[in-house]
């Protein structure tokens, strides 16, 4: 796959490159989970200008230095003796280079030597620190565990904290920008195959690559693709997190699962996984590991109850809703008839992540200051509650967009979505100019 996006990045990049080779030296830390392009991204960055690549794998420290020390020989045509056991003495020997080379130094999943030796660290601050100002190099940190990354650069305590003079976390492809490539591969795309996209892989270009690369643009053979035996997919989730939950994630793979199954709020949780003590462990799946977000009505204070959790990536959210919870079809290799299912159960899945593809567009627009939903808690089983799929309110103006979102325009009720509209009215937007809408897979 072509390179796509980034440009934002890119120049961020550029500018930093900037500095460090005509001033002084700088380091950016550059964040983002698994398969999301940090290392295209880098090297894309680093194209036509001296660099040294270093990619961090868990082993003895002796070794990979050695292996480092004939790398950035090679890069920078000089002799690096490849004696150095110590990877803070080999970084030493770069910075001194730097007095005379300008040139990018890229060290990949720099959140390893935690378990190599973290003492490393203290180390790389006390060299940064003598050197920095009288070098020019370009020093990236890219690391996948973002728990690690941040505790890293971001915890005081911490030996690195404060020295990245540009911080990027990298996100995935917005969903302009899954058209173009959709359309680039696949011009006579329909808008289902565009929403099955986006609900399989959440726009993380390795499974967007991966996917039309071997020519899966449907939905039906997206499904086929991702359950069948040796995917990549089957296990990518449990990859994913093991990474940064480690051992104990028995109990977050349990709150992960029933939000996935549609058990949103604390209490529903609670009950699914048999804990009642549950808000400890989902403050840090919200806060520290950023696996789920709280969803509140819109305009709500922070301290109200009425709250559900989401996944807030699209593709662990798939892969819990179906592979977790058909392990016992993968195990026993019935592949075909899992993709049954799935395919059986996308409409109605898919309708979630279609108020998900709106929203984002909506928030690519930049003209919205709050883009939210609304509900009211129901006060019995049998009572049609209040609640509107998107609200997004202007950031210029006293004007607030109030949508539905239906996979087709032939389940919308009008009369009904009317009566929300008012009831919505008179509690929070009785000043506003309101436009409302029906939004389907007609408007992606």
């Amino acid at each position: 796959m072509k390179f796509y996006n980034r440009e934002q990045e890119l120049e961020l990049l550029a500018h930093t490159r900037d500095i460090a080779f005509k001033n002084h030296s700088q380091m950016t830390v550059l964040t983002g989970r698994r398969r999301i392009g940090k290392t295209k991204l880098i090297l894309k960055n680093c194209e036509n200008t001296p660099t040294v690549y270093l990619f961090v794998r868990r082993s003895n420290e002796a070794t990979i230095c050695a292996q480092f020390a004939a790398i950035a020989s090679r890069a920078l045509n000089t002799y690096i003796p490849s004696e150095i056991t110590s990877f803070v003495s080999l970084f030493e020997t770069l910075m001194t280079a730097g007095q005379q080379t300008h040139f990018n130094l890229i060290v990949d999943e720099f959140q390893e030597f935690f378990y190599i030796n973290p003492s490393i660290y203290s180390g790389i601050q006390d060299v940064w620190d003598r050197y920095k100002d009288r070098t020019h190099i370009h020093f990236i940190a890219s690391g996948s565990v973002y728990t690690l990354m941040h505790r890293i650069f971001m915890e005081y305590k911490e030996p690195l904290y404060g020295r990245g003079d540009s911080m990027i976390k990298l996100k995935p492809f917005p969903t302009t920008v899954l058209k173009q490539i959709l359309s680039d591969y696949h011009p006579g795309y329909t808008n289902d195959d565009l929403l099955a996209l986006y609900t399989i892989t959440g726009g993380v270009p390795k499974y967007i690559e991966f996917l039309l690369d071997n020519g899966y643009f449907t939905m039906e053979a997206m499904i086929d693709a991702i359950i069948q035996e040796n995917s990549i997919f089957l296990e990518e989730g449990n990859i994913l997190l093991i990474q940064e939950f480690g051992k104990k994630y028995g109990n977050y793979y349990a709150i992960l699962s029933a939000i996935a199954s549609g058990r949103n709020t604390a209490s529903e949780i609670s009950t699914s996984i048999g804990n009642s003590s549950v808000g400890g462990l989902l403050q840090r799946l919200e806060e520290d590991y950023e696996v789920i977000a709280k969803k509140r009505p819109i305009l709500s204070k922070e301290a109200t109850q009425n709250v559900r959790y989401e996944i807030t990536d699209h593709f662990l959210r798939f892969w819990f809703r179906y592979i977790v919870k058909y392990q016992d079809f993968v195990q026993a290799g019935l592949f075909s008839k899992l993709a049954e299912i799935i395919k059986a159960d996308y409409p109605t899945y898919s309708g979630f992540t279609l108020e998900s593809y709106f929203r984002e567009q909506l928030k690519e627009k930049q003209i919205y200051k709050n883009i939210g939903g609304w509900w009211e808690t129901s006060k019995g089983k049998n009572i049609d509650q209040n609640e509107i799929d998107i609200v997004a309110i202007s950031a210029e103006s006293e004007k607030v967009f109030i949508a539905e979102v239906k996979r087709h325009r032939k389940n919308f009720k009008p009369a009904r979505f009317q009566q929300k509209v008012e009831v919505m009215r008179s509690k929070l937007f009785f000043n506003y100019v309101i436009e409302t809408a029906c939004l389907t897979l007609e408007d992606m």
